[in-house]
């Protein structure tokens, strides 16, 4: 049997019980076990054809539990009392029905922080409703503000795992910061379309300010500003360029040698003349490649960068240098962000050895036969 290596990173002495289901929980499990957090993760008896928490077990013991069974439900109980964290990404009432809610899970471990991930949110009139992450930012009001005319669903990075993930995460932090004073755990209700409305303050307070209308045709991150998007180059791959500022705009245009554009900020934000300008500047960028606007805009000031395929990550000098992607055997694989100088070892991704139901349920405080008769009754197996 493989050991589990030495757990790393500041979460190290942090037990978390795994019972996330689906994407942004398992995503925000990894987080906490990137840092040095003991993940314990539940796989079910029946998984998915996609099963996203063998998609993001990076770092983490697994094991297999049949949480429909009552005797399963005891087994997650206990582990549950063995844990600081809880973290399980079920429609809201499900846990309850399992006899694995809050309340009582909090009584029998007082300093559980049990974290909670839904689209919704635990509470409101959708909280019940089935929804993925492109129902959630439509009404968060991100959705509407992606795209020049028509809203334009992004991939799921920026919904789940941006505006679940993370706030969840930040939430545990929380919670296990707070617990160092009060010595008691609490609930952390993490919804995405919370976690995207958030994210909204700027553009709110840009409104309040008067620097945008609200009309995102002239917002300038959407998309439309002539100097803040994406082009195609000759060779069919694109580029993008995100000049903003007026001494940034005014170099990329002397880089794409349209010297005859005015550069002042008046003329810039101009927005009667972004559609034209537009046009230009994609013409100017269809006549040469890629390659030859990576090399033209790498020492000008003018914020332009390569829109790089998943193949060519590795090899990008300045991930490779940080070793932000790596490769390990024919897969690929990110390191943990943010970077922290006191566990520079943390972007090194040595993989956890995974250790079998036996040891990982007396670390729990299972006696051999309980473990034996657990396993005899298929309520738990090697995941």
């Amino acid at each position: 049997m493989t050991k589990p290596l030495p757990s790393r990173g500041p979460l190290k002495d942090v037990r978390v019980l795994d019972l996330a289901g689906l994407g942004p929980a398992p995503f925000a499990t990894m987080m906490l076990a990137d840092f040095g957090a003991k993940v314990l993760s539940i796989r079910r008896p029946d998984p998915m054809p996609f099963d996203p928490a063998a998609a993001m077990a990076r770092g983490k013991q697994s094991i297999g539990l049949d949480l429909r069974s009552a005797e399963g439900q005891a087994v997650a109980r206990r582990l549950a009392k063995h844990s600081d964290v809880l973290v399980e990404g079920f429609r809201p009432g499900v846990m309850e029905r399992l006899g694995l809610g809050p309340e009582a899970l909090l009584e029998a471990n007082p300093r559980l922080i049990y974290a909670r991930l839904t689209g919704w949110g635990q509470t409101g009139p959708y909280a019940r409703r089935a929804g993925h992450d492109i129902n959630y930012l439509a009404i968060s009001g991100a959705l509407g503000t992606i795209g020049e005319t028509t809203p334009v669903a992004p991939p799921a990075l920026l919904g789940d795992l941006a505006n679940g993930s993370y706030p969840l995460v930040i939430g545990v932090l929380l919670a296990l910061h707070e617990r160092e004073t009060t010595g008691r755990g609490q609930v952390v209700d993490a919804a995405i379309a919370d976690g995207a409305a958030y994210m909204l303050n700027g553009m709110f307070g840009e409104m309040a300010l008067g620097l945008w209308d609200g009309d995102k045709r002239h917002q300038l991150l959407s998309g439309a500003a002539p100097f803040y998007g994406v082009y195609r180059c000759a060779d069919g791959r694109y580029f993008s360029v995100g000049a903003i500022e007026q001494k940034f705009y005014a170099s990329m245009l002397n880089v794409l040698g349209l010297t005859d554009v005015d550069s002042s900020v008046p003329a810039q934000m101009d927005h009667s003349k972004w559609p034209a300008l537009k046009q230009r500047i994609a013409l100017v960028i269809q006549t040469r490649t890629q390659a030859e606007w990576t090399a033209l805009f790498a020492d000008a000031e003018a914020c332009g960068a390569p829109v790089l395929d998943f193949d060519e990550l590795p090899h990008d000098p300045h991930l490779a240098e940080r070793r932000t992607v790596q490769t390990s055997g024919a897969a690929k694989v990110s390191a943990p962000a943010p970077r922290l100088s006191n566990h520079p070892d943390l972007v090194n991704l040595s993989p956890i050895g995974d250790a079998g139901p036996t040891e990982l349920l007396a670390e729990a405080g299972f006696d051999a036969a309980e473990i034996d008769s657990l396993l005899s009754q298929k309520i738990v197996w090697s995941a």
